[in-house]
């Protein structure tokens, strides 16, 4: 008999809670044979990723995952053979008990956002509280064995090999988009959040002797670009132009596009967790905009990737790129470290591919999430 899974998601930041549980949710039906709900408070941030859902539905299948609607009135339901909590999110009193009351307890996980810290090797998998007698575990994706790994379907790597081979099918896509890049434009994709440092990043794109064409998604960062730009807003579909830099605003896609968009680009700045892992799949060199966090224990996760990520670089140009990374972040200084990045281009490129390669020899995080489970029961 398949295995039945719960995962529960508050969507806090727009899509990247709501990005990373459809998903796996998505993985585990598709890749395991597992029966999935999805519950999920916000369906209107749901819908810019699956444009098919049906934002006033209580219950609904899509893909093979049945989406439920995680109301405030929570109506009763039986608990599954697997709880998740993603992101430490709180499960409803009622389905707690609706846990308890099962003749065998459910494996009930915390499912905790990614980080390269050290620390969470130790605590991944580890017991966490109890309510009455169900007990929840720990478990952390991550970049290190004894974590939980990424995100990764099946086969992922080898359709982008083909598609960055293929330079008919990148123009056949981005022409889908409206894109038309100039011949010799570098491509550049940015989602982000709002940042004072963008200004100074799109002048010395704009002053640069090579064009550049900047593809944005519609998202938080678009004010920011509006005001550099002297406008009043932008929508999709906008394209501008100043000195050697062209501005284009993209509709935000589902996830499979967005792979496609990071896999066309040169480099990529993106944000949050799901975009930032998938960045990683596009073998391409990438800037990482973390969710800020109070007293700034954001850093410490930035500083912590950092230390995995440039480790092989030489030494020019992991001061580059820690360089380029730290400003973006701290929101300053970004034309310094964007040309010293520059001077580093071809070895970051090769590094970012190497990286990715790496990554792929550990297991999914769906494969270790199912593993847990058999090694549970």
């Amino acid at each position: 008999m398949k295995a039945s899974w719960d995962i529960f998601c508050t969507v806090v930041d727009n899509y990247g809670d709501i990005g990373v549980t459809w998903r796996l949710a998505r993985q585990l039906v598709a890749e395991h044979q597992c029966v999935v709900r999805l519950w999920v408070d916000d369906l209107r941030a749901f819908e810019h990723l699956c444009p098919e859902v049906d934002v006033n539905a209580s219950q609904q299948w899509q893909q093979g995952v049945e989406v439920c609607h995680w109301s405030a009135e929570w109506q009763s339901t039986a608990a599954a053979d697997v709880v998740i909590a993603a992101f430490a999110c709180q499960l409803p009193t009622a389905y707690m008990d609706a846990m308890t009351a099962r003749e065998k307890p459910p494996l009930w996980i915390n499912l905790d956002y990614l980080s390269a810290e050290e620390w969470i090797v130790g605590c991944h998998g580890l017991p966490s509280v109890k309510y009455k007698h169900v007990q929840k575990y720990f478990f952390f994706p991550g970049f290190q064995a004894g974590t939980g790994g990424l995100l990764r379907e099946a086969g992922l790597l080898e359709r982008r090999r083909q598609f960055q081979q293929d330079p008919q099918a990148q123009r056949d896509f981005l022409q889908g988009l409206g894109v038309a890049p100039a011949a010799g434009a570098q491509l550049i994709s940015l989602f982000a959040y709002e940042n004072a440092g963008l200004a100074g990043w799109l002048d010395v794109m704009a002053a640069d002797s090579t064009p550049t064409h900047l593809l944005v998604p519609e998202g938080r960062i678009l004010g920011d670009v509006a005001r550099w730009l002297g406008v009043d807003g932008l929508s999709a579909g906008a394209v501008l132009v100043r000195d050697a830099l062209t501005v284009q605003v993209l509709p935000f896609v589902r996830q499979d596009d967005y792979d496609r968009l990071l896999w066309c680009c040169d480099f990529n700045a993106v944000r949050g967790e799901d975009s930032f892992v998938r960045a990683q799949w596009a073998g391409r060199p990438l800037l990482w905009h973390i969710y800020q966090q109070e007293e700034d224990v954001h850093l410490d996760k930035l500083d912590a990737f950092l230390a995995l990520y440039t480790e092989g670089l030489s030494p020019p140009a992991k001061e580059a790129l820690e360089g380029l990374w730290r400003a973006w972040n701290a929101g300053d200084k970004m034309p310094e470290h964007w040309l010293a990045t520059q001077k580093h281009w071809p070895e970051l490129t090769a590094h970012a591919e190497a990286w990715c390669l790496e990554q792929a020899l550990q297991a999914d995080l769906a494969v270790t999430l199912v593993q847990f489970y058999r090694n549970w029961i």
